[in-house]
């Protein structure tokens, strides 16, 4: 489906990406944030299964920090490539680059921590020609500061801030998509 503004996320065009959402580095955010980073992973995860969104995911060092939170891994499906890595972003974990899909030029981001290793992620995505959006309330930061401040410096360098119910409606684009009420009812609280 192409769609009339490329400003807007699409289902058929982009993937998303989940990034370093493990035990250690989560526990480390404040509760509230902790909070509803998993509520929005949960409800992007899902609405991707639904809409046939490619998925991808990042560990940040296992071995010291821990797997990914085992309620988010059990969201993923078993096409879902993980990656080790050591580098804070992304695009450093090896093959991670290779397995984006060259039809997939939209990467949809979430996970911790905004200022590190979703900033570097997203500048890196955007060097090498990926149109990126950061889901504003599937990321955080120890300190909200520092999540502000990285998305201040994403929205300057021209990456997409948005939130995760934007990526919901722009992936359905239509009331009468056969996935609505599925979707619309991830929404519910």
């Amino acid at each position: 489906m192409t769609h009339p503004t490329p400003l807007l996320c699409d289902r058929d065009h982009s993937l998303l990406l989940m990034v370093d959402l493990q035990e250690k580095l989560l526990a480390a955010m404040g509760a509230d944030e902790r909070v509803q980073v998993l509520a929005t992973t949960k409800r992007l995860l899902r609405a991707a299964a639904e809409l046939d969104v490619p998925m991808l995911a990042t560990e940040q060092y296992p071995k010291g920090l821990g797997a990914t939170v085992p309620e988010l891994k059990a969201l993923l499906p078993t096409a879902a490539r993980g990656f080790e890595k050591t580098c804070f972003s992304c695009c450093g974990a090896e093959g991670l680059v290779q397995a984006l899909p060259t039809d997939r030029p939209q990467v949809v981001l979430i996970g911790i921590e905004a200022h590190v290793c979703i900033l570097q992620t997203a500048l890196d995505l955007q060097a090498r020609g990926r149109q990126v959006f950061v889901v504003e309330d599937g990321t955080c930061s120890r300190h909200p500061g520092h999540k502000a401040n990285a998305l201040a410096r994403l929205r300057q360098a021209g990456v997409t801030v948005t939130n995760s119910e934007s990526v919901l409606f722009e992936w359905l684009r239509d009331a009468r998509h056969e996935s609505f009420k599925a979707v619309s009812a991830l929404l519910k609280p």
